[in-house]
């Protein structure tokens, strides 16, 4: 299955958008160009194809373990997330190679599994720029989606967020800004306390 994969995104290839991510800097072994909207598309075509978990769950492991930008970024898209382990996540948020990964992975997998919100809290508090960057885009998600942290919660993302906001690395201080938003949103009572938080950081 994973041959005839690779064989489709092949066909789909755009080698403008191929070109240009090179040039920004990914490195994979192989890049078709495929834009997310198609390889969405293809994602739906592969799971009514696929005839149970088994082979979505087989066929997504194999994907993962690819040097392909494409294949990579449909592994979370098939990957059933009744069959995805807490300590497999673990994992795959050590192998993740660039911030769409990540932000894939997040949004297909990682926020429709039932440990989303104990994963969230323990990657953001991680030390790892990329692990970090997991857990506030995915607590950013599932605050969007409407879940409804205890305040205990809450006071733990403003902090975690907080501490991440000057780190070295963009994309997580991007996504901590994100995480702080989110929370702004609950009420009147927490976008005070985000007001609070960004004006100390001069934001």
């Amino acid at each position: 299955m994973l041959q005839t994969v690779k064989h489709d995104l092949h066909a789909m290839m755009n080698g403008v958008l191929a070109q240009s991510l090179r040039e920004k800097g990914l490195r994979y072994r192989i890049i078709y160009g495929v834009e997310l909207t198609r390889l969405e598309a293809y994602a739906e075509e592969l799971l009514a194809e696929l005839a149970d978990d088994e082979a979505r769950y087989a066929l997504s492991r194999d994907l993962w373990q690819t040097e392909t930008r494409e294949c990579r970024l449909l592994a979370p898209m098939v990957m059933p997330a009744s069959r995805f382990l807490p300590e497999v996540a673990d994992i795959w948020v050590e192998q993740t190679h660039t911030q769409e990964e990540a932000a894939v992975c997040v949004r297909y997998l990682y926020s429709r599994c039932d440990f989303a919100a104990q994963k969230a809290f323990e990657w953001m508090a991680a030390a790892d720029n990329t692990t970090q960057l997991c857990g506030l885009l995915l607590i950013t998600r599932l605050l969007r989606e409407g879940r409804q942290p205890t305040p205990r919660d809450e006071a733990e993302i403003l902090d975690q967020a907080a501490a991440a906001l000057p780190s070295s690395s963009l994309t997580v201080r991007k996504a901590a800004y994100n995480a702080l938003l989110a929370v702004a949103d609950l009420g009147l009572r927490q976008q005070r306390q985000v007001d609070a938080i960004l004006k100390r950081h001069g934001l």
